[in-house]
């Protein structure tokens, strides 16, 4: 596997750093040395993801022909690097990598064209509605039902772990259609406005302690609510078991490394800085094993990213090894934050709510602990769930064991 970069890729990347030099602002960057999870608030969130919309880069996977850039395999790997690497915000993944997929595949003429473009621009923002309070990685029991009233669903029941529904102006939902067959058998993929009668979205304050606002997780009630069934029906009746598997291949199938390396930065920085005796915390014997273990990690996790890119480049799709990435992954996440909170010590216990009010331009609000430990807290108690998110890491190691071990 050839690894290095042809003079037009590496030109790419190089035109991908002057881009992040001159659009990652100053005042954008302190708020993102200061998030626990990737995302700032939603106006500064989607001021950026319309920088990327309007040099053409928001949406890398995208086919040309709905406005995507027409990117190589390997070019969609730089830019993704480069802007992880960075420490740029992430792209709410939910528009454009979950639902616009499925819309693209299997939506209608009338949807694409309603939906793709305000997508691209970032003009509307999308949630997902999967999980439910008894049917989490077990989807297949979901219960929340629409059943048909004339042309319309009459949609009743609730969604829960709903990622910033608050902020939402559309949702993507697997809801029961049928209930006389198998599970998966009577399961649809609908969309609808968040601002219809008869919803109503309630907090979940997680051990992050979000500010007012700034939660990330809710849970998502259905009373009664009316849907036209030709324009929130994704593609045929009782086949959303399919078009929800199509779905999760592109949610489980991110790139890791370059963010994890990143966070590994970040540690590095606190470990050097805070002392374990008379010696840094980098330099702790037992700490510095740990971190080397971290990193050899994090290289494997890129190693079968440089697999999956070739695999990519060469016309195939990502598969079931996209599990184990996201399984991979999501625990190294786990492990680094683990880091920085051993390597903050004590200045770990004074807990900050909103550690993003404090890189409001003209605040006076003084911090009780150094600024590179304000996150070290916050963002280890947020990274707690990103193993059992996008199915749990239990059901990815069974995606592995069947689909890549054959067990």
């Amino acid at each position: 596997m050839d690894l290095s970069l042809s003079p037009a890729d590496q030109k790419f990347q190089q035109e991908v750093r002057d881009w992040i030099a001159e659009n990652f602002d100053a005042e954008l960057r302190a708020k993102m040395a200061l998030t626990k999870n990737g995302y700032v608030d939603k106006a500064s969130q989607v001021a950026w993801q319309k920088k990327l919309a309007s040099k053409g880069w928001i949406a890398p996977n995208w086919p040309k022909e709905y406005g995507g850039p027409g990117l190589s395999a390997t070019q969609r790997h730089i830019l993704h690097a480069e802007l992880s690497g960075a420490g740029t915000p992430n792209v709410a993944p939910f528009g454009v990598s979950m639902v616009a997929p499925v819309i693209m595949a299997f939506g209608n003429e009338a949807q694409k064209k309603e939906h793709l473009p305000k997508i691209l621009s970032s003009d509307v923002w999308w949630c997902q509605g999967y999980s439910e309070p008894g049917a989490g990685s077990d989807l297949a029991g979901l219960q929340m039902s629409a059943v048909r009233d004339g042309d319309e669903y009459v949609l009743n029941g609730s969604k829960i772990w709903t990622t910033l529904a608050q902020w939402a102006d559309m949702i993507f939902c697997l809801v029961r259609t049928d209930k006389s067959g198998k599970p998966q058998e009577g399961i649809s993929f609908i969309v609808f406005p968040m601002t219809l009668p008869g919803i109503t979205i309630r907090p979940l304050p997680t051990l992050d302690g979000p500010a007012e606002g700034q939660h990330e997780i809710n849970q998502v009630f259905f009373e009664n609510v009316r849907v036209k069934i030709k324009d929130a029906l994704i593609g045929e009746e009782n086949k959303g078991w399919t078009y929800a598997k199509y779905l999760l291949e592109f949610e489980r199938g991110n790139a890791y490394a370059s963010g994890l390396r990143n966070m590994l930065r970040k540690v590095r920085k606190i470990a050097s800085k805070e002392m374990a005796g008379d010696v840094p915390v980098l330099r702790d014997p037992d700490f510095a094993r740990k971190l080397a273990r971290t990193e050899i990690r994090v290289e494997a996790i890129d190693a079968t990213e440089q697999r999956v890119l070739s695999a990519l480049s060469a016309g195939q799709n990502v598969g079931p090894e996209s599990s184990m990435l996201k399984y991979q992954g999501s625990e190294v996440q786990q492990e680094i934050t683990e880091l920085a909170l051993e390597a903050a010590g004590l200045y770990g216990n004074p807990f900050v709510q909103d550690t993003l009010a404090l890189a409001e331009p003209g605040t006076n609000a003084e911090s009780p602990t150094p600024e590179h430990l304000l996150t070290a807290a916050p963002s280890y108690f947020n990274y707690r769930k990103t193993s059992i998110y996008a199915g749990s890491n239990e059901i990815q190691r069974n995606i592995i064991a069947k689909m890549v071990l054959g067990l």
